[in-house]
Parts: C-alpha cells; structure tokens; sequence
C-alpha cells in the first residue's frame, strides 16, 4: 500500500512522476511501431524520441522515488 500512501501524501509530484511515464511509453510506442510525426510540415527524426525517452522515463523514475514516504 505504499503507492497509495505517496499518492495521498504527494499527489502532484505522483502524478507528474505518471505523466511523465506516459509520456516515455508514448516514445516507446513510436520507436517500435515507426509512427511518423511532423509538426508543421518539419519531420520530427526518431532519434529525437530516443532522446525524449530517456529524458521523461528519468523524470518519472526521479519524481516517483521524490514522492516516496520517507520511513
């Protein structure tokens, strides 16, 4: 139950720790099925979400042992 303790104790840094994990599975997603993304008409490359994967997964990670309860 200590997941729901931090929720209940630090719900804003546990659900920017969630959001940010969406965010890495999103570029996942991108990386294993090859979607194609451009944002006015500029390609986007895939090594950006290569980047942008390691960066959002090291926030959630970050933000999820900062909301822990200290014991």
């Amino acid at each position: 139950m200590a997941s729901e303790e931090m929720i209940r104790r630090k719900p804003f840094t546990a659900i920017a720790a969630i959001v940010f994990a969406v965010v890495a599975g999103l570029h996942l997603l991108r990386l294993i099925w090859g979607w194609e993304v451009s944002i006015g008409g500029l390609h986007i490359p895939m090594w950006a979400s290569i980047v942008a994967l390691f960066i959002a997964a090291g926030l959630a990670v970050m933000l999820w042992h900062e909301a822990r309860p200290v014991e």
